[in-house]
Formats: structure tokens, C-alpha cells, sequence
């Protein structure tokens, strides 16, 4: 296990140094030009002119794509009360189909807090002026998961190299697990995804995941948080599936507001999050999380942002459009969401 783990680390840290290049440019950032950056944190900062402070009436909270949106709508319920007792304000839920859907209605002032998946905070971050402070966690640390690469129990696939001329699934364009840190850390194993292998879009990880199962992929490319959770849902018997090869850790979905809600709204929003204990519907919803830890963009996603970088990929409005033609067709396609 301490083996496994060296190299997982060894391979991290190489993709890390081929992103090196970027470091220097991440200091200022790649905010749209819209919003100013002046303290250097690489997020929007708050409108210099007051008259540009929002303080909605009604604040709209959305998480990230979920596959059960009423499950979660009801897990939230507890938390969404809490939130409008500190800021005294009505707190909706909305739904979002799309990551991207969502960093459209956040830079448009339609949506006010949010969760983003891994994959998309950057973007939300870059394009719609969203500011993460928060991941699920507990008394000691933030909740985190790893890219793994999971196969049948019987597969004869025992390692990355025997996945070429393979047929693997990856989730969608935008999600980091699912695509984005393969493309950045395979290579480094010597085996390069599109390449070596077929990629094939399942559409999010659940599908990815059942599809292995099923036969339809030899492989997929999944967050280990999202198979603990189709495990512990009853949906697969873990026992049919195995783990051939493993990163280190990612933080999960982000929390976060907009940057132009109104400072004193701003801090209310803060205390909501942060003093809130979960419910233990949500303890068990999150893998035995219990609370929102404390996190800034700057330090805390950097992992992120560079195995992103190094996979060769840019949050702009290029990125983002691809992101809204891969999500669009998955919904089509009837595949849900894409989570970390």
C-alpha cells in the first residue's frame, strides 16, 4: 500500500513540474476582464462602486448536477432553513442540469451560492466571478477523493500499461476524476488517453461505473467518493469491481457566492456555512462528513488547477463553450450529471 501510494504521489508531483511554466502566469490569474483581482487571491474581487452590491431578497442556492436532484433537495433542506434564519433572507433551491448552465446563471445574477464540481470550480471561478470558501469535511480535515481506475474483479487488467487498445469510460469533458487528471497524469505512466485508448463518455460516474459492470467499458475513470457512494447506495456489490491504480487526493465540489453580493450579505453567508452542523441524513449523504470546512481558492485548489494546466487545459470561454456542447449532448443523450 505505501508502495502504491509513493507512486501515486511520484506521479503527481511530475505532473505538478511540467505545469511549472504556468506558475508564473497564475499569479496574476486569468480572470475575465470584467473583474479585478487586486489583492492577488486569483477570485473576483468585491465591485469598487456600492451601487454595483447586490442584496437579493430572495437568495438562490444551487449544488452541483446531481443523478437524484430530489433526494438532495430534501437533504439540503435543513441547512437551506439555517441560511435563511442568518441572513433573513428567502433561500431557494434551484436545480441545475449543467455545470455549466450554472456559471451562466451566476455571472448573470441569477444564482447567488452555489456548488461547483472539481472540474468546474476554475471555470466558475475565471468566468462568472464565483468565489469558493468551502468543501464538506469534519473536525480534523476537508473531504477529499482520488481518480481510480476501476475494472471488473476477473478483468485481466492489472495495471495502466495493459489499458491500451482498450475500451475505457471517461465521465464528461468538464469533470476532473472522470477526464481532465487522466489526461494530465496517465502520460506519466506511459500510456496516453485518446491514444492509447478509446475514450468513451459515459456521461457521469455512476453510468461509468455500472458500465464496467455491465461490459460496456473495460475500464473507467471515476472519483473514489462517487463509488464508495453507488456502493454504499446498494446500486454495485464492490466485491465485483477493483481498484488498479489510484492518485492522490483531490478536494471535492466547492461552496461558494458570488462576488458581488453585498459585503455584510457576504458575511452572514459565511457564518451560515461554517457554524452549521449537518443533519445525520446529510453525515450519511457525504460519507460521514459533518460539517463545511474552511477552504480558499488560492491554496486549496491549486492541486486542481494545475494537473488542469498540465492536461493542457485553459477555464475560458473556449473551455466553457466545450464544456456546454459536452453537457448538453450527455443530456440528450439521457447520461445526467458529471460530479467531481
Amino acid at each position: 500500500m505505501f508502495k502504491k501510494w509513493m507512486l501515486s504521489t511520484m506521479t503527481l508531483l511530475v505532473a505538478l513540474c511540467l505545469a511549472i511554466p504556468a506558475l508564473a502566469a497564475e499569479q496574476k490569474g486569468d480572470l475575465d476582464a470584467r473583474y479585478r483581482d487586486d489583492d492577488a487571491d486569483l477570485t473576483a474581487d468585491l465591485p469598487l462602486d456600492s451601487k454595483e452590491w447586490k442584496d437579493p431578497d430572495t437568495l438562490v442556492f444551487a449544488d452541483a448536477p446531481l443523478e437524484d436532484v430530489a433526494e438532495y433537495k430534501t437533504i439540503y433542506a435543513d441547512f437551506l432553513e439555517f441560511m435563511a434564519q442568518k441572513t433573513g433572507k428567502k433561500v431557494e433551491y434551484r436545480v441545475l442540469e449543467t455545470n455549466s448552465g450554472g456559471i451562466e446563471d451566476m455571472r448573470s445574477g441569477r444564482l447567488h451560492v452555489s456548488s461547483f464540481s472539481t472540474g468546474a470550480t476554475c471555470y466558475a471561478v475565471n468566468l462568472a466571478g464565483y468565489v469558493p470558501i468551502a468543501v464538506k469535511g469534519n473536525e480534523k480535515s476537508f473531504q477529499g477523493y482520488q481518480l481510480i481506475v476501476l475494472v471488473k474483479s476477473d478483468s485481466p487488467i492489472q495495471e495502466l500499461s495493459d489499458l491500451k487498445g482498450k475500451k475505457v469510460a471517461h465521465t464528461s469533458p468538464t469533470s476532473n476524476s472522470g477526464h481532465i487528471a487522466p489526461l494530465a497524469l496517465f502520460p506519466q505512466e506511459g500510456i496516453t488517453p485518446g491514444e492509447d485508448y478509446e475514450i468513451v463518455f459515459s456521461g457521469n460516474h455512476e453510468k461509468s461505473i455500472m458500465g464496467v459492470g455491465n461490459g460496456d467499458y473495460e475500464a473507467a475513470c471515476v472519483g473514489s467518493s462517487l463509488f464508495e457512494r453507488v456502493v454504499a447506495g446498494g446500486d454495485v456489490n464492490e466485491a465485483d469491481y477493483r481498484i488498479v491504480w489510484e492518485s492522490s487526493t483531490f478536494p471535492t465540489s466547492s461552496f461558494g457566492y458570488a462576488h458581488d453580493l453585498h459585503p455584510d450579505l457576504v458575511k452572514k453567508i459565511k457564518e451560515a456555512f461554517f457554524e452549521y452542523r449537518f443533519t445525520p441524513a446529510m453525515v450519511k449523504a457525504f460519507g460521514g462528513m459533518d460539517r463545511f470546512s474552511p477552504i480558499t481558492y488560492l491554496r486549496d485548489e491549486r492541486v486542481a488547477r494545475l494537473v488542469a494546466s498540465a492536461g493542457g487545459e485553459k477555464f475560458d470561454e473556449a473551455g466553457l463553450k466545450a464544456m456546454a456542447e459536452a453537457e448538453n449532448k450527455a443530456l440528450k443523450a439521457g447520461n445526467g450529471s458529471t460530479g467531481n
